[in-house]
């Protein structure tokens, strides 16, 4: 897949181009806002008991590899979809967000828009680094 610069995808885009494969967890989508930093750590884009929930089915998947290696790699790409597809939808919500005050006239504080664009950068150096 070629990433083209002048191509117009926008996470909104990503979070709707397909059906979730699995129910949101407990909290539902986590808002990028909702993230936390700890100091010395990277920001968390999805809260703890999203993580609490999203380990242990990665864990009986890895589990489940010795008896039925196909399963669980589909079962994996299943798990890794829906959480790309929960990303997505967490960074199309506070995008929607700043979007519907724009639209309403409203101004978006500087300081909004640093931290939106801060969010976007240490996820992308996660993804880059990875």
């Amino acid at each position: 897949m070629t990433i083209h610069e002048d191509s117009k995808l926008t996470t909104s885009d990503l979070a709707k181009a397909s059906p979730r494969t699995e129910e949101p967890g407990p909290k539902g989508v986590v808002s990028l806002a909702d993230a936390h930093t700890v100091e010395g750590e990277k920001e968390g884009v999805f809260s703890r008991d999203e993580v609490n929930e999203l380990r242990p089915k990665w864990n009986a998947i890895q589990t489940k590899f010795i008896d039925e290696p196909r399963q669980s790699v589909q079962e994996a790409d299943g798990l890794v979809a829906s959480t790309i597809q929960r990303l997505a939808e967490s960074f199309a919500a506070e995008r929607g967000k700043l979007e519907s005050q724009w639209a309403k006239g409203g101004d978006v504080s500087t300081e909004d828009l640093r931290l939106a664009l801060q969010r976007y950068r240490s996820f992308f150096d996660r993804l880059l680094s990875a």
